[in-house]
């Protein structure tokens, strides 16, 4: 089973990104960029190597439908990994622009 981790929302006027701290001053992340006020695109999801495996970039997409469906937004999945993520997670297809 795989370790909870707490994610935290960094927003910017343009961007933002979803991010969990990491030992050692690691950290891994989900970045987007705001299309207009209706739609986020999701374009990067990183996760160092030693942490790979372990349901991280998940928590970080999971965080990120979290945050779309509060902030009533569409997400375009450019980033292959959540491009992906959606595809394993139907139920969520409704999110995608």
């Amino acid at each position: 089973m795989s370790e909870i981790h707490d994610v935290r929302h960094e927003q910017q006027e343009t961007r933002g990104r979803f991010v969990i701290d990491l030992d050692n001053g690691a950290e891994a992340e989900l970045t987007y960029s705001r299309a207009g006020a209706t739609k986020w695109i999701a374009d990067h999801t990183g996760v160092p190597d030693a942490y790979a495996g372990r349901g991280i970039a998940g928590q970080l997409a999971r965080a990120l439908v979290r945050e779309a469906r509060a902030a009533g937004v569409k997400i375009v999945p450019l980033c292959p990994y959540v491009a992906a993520w959606f595809r394993k997670h139907p139920e969520e297809a409704d999110l995608v622009a």
